[in-house]
Order: C-alpha cells, then structure tokens, then sequence
C-alpha cells in the first residue's frame, strides 16, 4: 500500500533565508582587508545582540 506524502507551503524557509543572508554579505565584502572585515563584522554583530 502506498502513501501520498503531501508537501507543506512553508511560511519562512530557512535555508533560503540564510542564503539570500549570505549572498548578501559576501556582497558587501567584496574587495575588503582583512580589518575592514573585521570591523564590518563588528558593527554589524551588535545588531544582532539580544538585550
């Protein structure tokens, strides 16, 4: 006996998100130093902060 395995519409794909998250950053750090990499990521660390 066979079972159909119906497939959900997902509301917030994660593994899209983190890509497109990625793609993004790799964006941004074209052509950066390894400082401005650094510092980049520390600015943009804090944002993430739970306070």
């Amino acid at each position: 006996m066979e079972t159909k395995v119906k497939k959900q519409e997902k509301e917030f794909d994660t593994v899209q998100t983190f890509r497109e998250i990625k793609e993004k950053i790799s964006m941004e750090l074209v052509g950066k130093s390894a400082a401005q990499i650094k510092e980049y990521l520390r600015e943009n660390s804090l944002k993430f902060q739970v306070q």
